[in-house]
């Protein structure tokens, strides 16, 4: 270094710029705004649903390859938690809203959990049926 300038940051603490992480994230929101943009002509889905769609599409058919999302994918996931910062913070200031409307709130998920739990353990039925019908037909012939 120069003379009087600071001595060089110890390797540990130095700043890293990860291309290929940048490269994932712009992949994944290019995704997003695709999503977003065939929601935004009509789709009857949510953006980031289609978004979802898509890339899940791209990496079946190897368009997309896992390890060109895979590190941002898992920094992100790792960091999931940062995420449910915002909605926390919005249940406190509408604290009063979701007072006055806790019956409806409180019938509305109790409902919707009813529903899954119904429709999840018919579906397990049906597979369960399906998977032993397919399973005495292949043994019997």
């Amino acid at each position: 270094p120069p003379p009087g300038a600071p001595p060089p940051l110890p390797e540990s603490v130095r700043p890293r710029y990860d291309a290929p992480m940048f490269g994932g994230i712009g992949i994944l929101l290019l995704f997003l705004v695709a999503g977003e943009a065939l929601a935004g002509i009509g789709v009857p889905l949510p953006g980031n649903v289609i978004g979802m769609i898509l890339i899940t599409l791209a990496l079946a058919t190897g368009r997309l390859s896992l390890a060109r999302v895979e590190r941002a994918a898992a920094t992100l996931l790792d960091n999931l938690a940062f995420f449910f910062v915002p909605p926390a913070v919005g249940v406190i200031v509408h604290a009063g809203l979701l007072g006055r409307n806790i019956l409806a709130i409180t019938v509305a998920v109790t409902a919707a959990a009813v529903i899954v739990f119904v429709t999840t353990g018919l579906s397990a039925q049906a597979m369960i049926r399906f998977t032993e019908k397919r399973s005495g037909e292949s043994h019997g012939s």
